[in-house]
C-alpha cells in the first residue's frame, strides 16, 4: 500500500485503524484482567483512568482557552468520589462531589475575580463530567454480579463504537451534527443501534439474570448515551479549537478521547441495571 492509499484510508476512517485496534484490545484486556483476578481492582483502573482524562482536559482548556481548571480540588474531589462509592454508594458520591464544588469556589478566591466565573464553571463542568459520571462505573462493580455489568456496559459501548464506525465509514451520506461532528452520520447511528441492541439482548441474558427484553432496551440507552457523550466532547473540543484531547494513545488521541462516550453511559448502565437486575 503506498503512502498516498494509507492516508486516504486514514481521512475516510477517521483514525489510523491498526494503532487503533491494538491499543483497544491492549485497554480492553488490562480492563477485564482486573475483573477477574479481583473484581474491585476494577475501581483502581476507573480511577487511574479518570485522573489521567481530568488532567487531559483540564491541560487542553488552559493551553486552547485559556481557562484554569482549579486542579488541585477537582483532582482531589475525583479521587474521594470514586472512593467512596465503595462503602457508601451514590451517598458517597454526591457527599464528595458537593464538597469538591464547595472547596472549587472557595479555591478560586485566592485568584481573584478576574476570570473567576469562567473558571469555577468550568472546574465544576469537568468535576461533574468526568469523575462524578466515572463513580457509576465503579458503582456497576459492587455487586456480587458486579463483573457481569461491566462487562456488559462496556460490550454495550463498544458495540455502539465499532458499528457506527462501520456503517458510517461503508455507507454515512448524512451527517447527524455537521457543526460538530461532521464525520458522525445518521447512517452510523443505525449500526450503533442495531449493534446495541444485539449486543445488549446477548450480554445481560447471558452475563446476568435480565430478559431481552431488557438487553434490547438496556443496548438501545447505552448506544444514545454513548453518542451524546461523543457530541459533547466533540462540541466541547470544536468550542476550544482542537482536534483531540491528548496524545496518549496512537489512533485515539488522549485517553479522555475513549472516555467520552463511557461516562455518561456509565451512569445509565448503573441505573438501568439496578432497575432490571436489582443487586
Amino acid at each position: 500500500m503506498t503512502v498516498q492509499d494509507q492516508e486516504r484510508k486514514t481521512s475516510r476512517a477517521g483514525r489510523n485503524l491498526p494503532a487503533a485496534i491494538a491499543v483497544g484490545v491492549v485497554l480492553g484486556a488490562a480492563i477485564l484482567a482486573s475483573l477477574l483476578v479481583q473484581r474491585h481492582f476494577f475501581i483502581v483502573v476507573v480511577s487511574a483512568a479518570l485522573l489521567i482524562g481530568t488532567v487531559e482536559l483540564a491541560r487542553a482548556l488552559r493551553e486552547a482557552a485559556t481557562i484554569r481548571i482549579q486542579l488541585v480540588p477537582v483532582l482531589g474531589g475525583g479521587q474521594a468520589m470514586i472512593w467512596l462509592s465503595w462503602p457508601f454508594g451514590t451517598e458517597g458520591v454526591l457527599v464528595a462531589f458537593a464538597a469538591t464544588v464547595l472547596i472549587c469556589l472557595l479555591w478560586g478566591l485566592a485568584r481573584g475575580a478576574e476570570g473567576y466565573v469562567k473558571d469555577s464553571a468550568a472546574s465544576v463542568l469537568v468535576a461533574a463530567y468526568v469523575p462524578l459520571f466515572g463513580a457509576f462505573a465503579a458503582m456497576l462493580v459492587l455487586p456480587a454480579d458486579g463483573v457481569g455489568r461491566v462487562i456488559a456496559f462496556m460490550l454495550g459501548v463498544i458495540a455502539s463504537d465499532v458499528g457506527g464506525y462501520a456503517a458510517g465509514v461503508l455507507s454515512g451520506r448524512h451527517p447527524m451534527a455537521p457543526s460538530i461532528s461532521p464525520k458522525k452520520s445518521w447512517e452510523g447511528f443505525a449500526g450503533s443501534l442495531l449493534a446495541g441492541m444485539a449486543v445488549g439482548a446477548l450480554t445481560l441474558p447471558h452475563l446476568l439474570d435480565g430478559q431481552i427484553w431488557h438487553g434490547v432496551l438496556f443496548g438501545a440507552a447505552i448506544v444514545l448515551t454513548a453518542t451524546l457523550g461523543d457530541l459533547v466532547e466533540s462540541v466541547i473540543k470544536r468550542d476550544i479549537g482542537i482536534k483531540d484531547m491528548g496524545t496518549m494513545l496512537p489512533g485515539h488521541g488522549g485517553l479522555m478521547d475513549r472516555l467520552d462516550s463511557l461516562l455518561p453511559s456509565a451512569v445509565v448502565a448503573w441505573l438501568l441495571l439496578g432497575l432490571f437486575i436489582p443487586a
